[in-house]
């Protein structure tokens, strides 16, 4: 089974969108950047590093220092799939990654997001 493109793709090439779609909403790379370092445990220094050597997106979500114990708790669709339901493990982060921004970017509290 080929890998989805998703995997092969430098997660700099998709963390700008990732900005955008928070900016047009009125919210901040900052909060987008609280979002990528609770999922994964990643510092502010360490994304930054991640992004200039363009790390793969399998590579950035294989390698992240501690995937947060609560995104289990992230649920509901995005891309027309329910993330919950999702089997392939490296898949179901880069969804829940996705589900996260869909959620600043539809407004709803930090707090909220971040499931506390």
């Amino acid at each position: 089974m080929t890998k989805h493109h998703i995997y092969t793709m430098s997660f700099a090439s998709v963390y700008p969108h990732y900005v955008n779609k928070a900016e047009k909403k009125g919210r901040t790379k900052t909060e987008v950047d609280e979002i990528i370092c609770w999922l994964t445990g990643y510092s502010q220094e360490e994304i930054e590093v991640e992004l200039e050597k363009q790390t793969d997106f399998e590579t950035f979500i294989g390698k992240a220092p501690q995937l947060n114990p609560a995104r289990d708790m992230i649920k509901g669709v995005v891309c027309g799939v329910r993330v919950e339901d999702i089997e392939e493990p490296t898949m179901k982060e880069i969804r829940y990654l996705d589900k996260l921004i869909d959620e600043l970017s539809k407004g709803k509290a930090m707090e909220k997001i971040l499931r506390k």
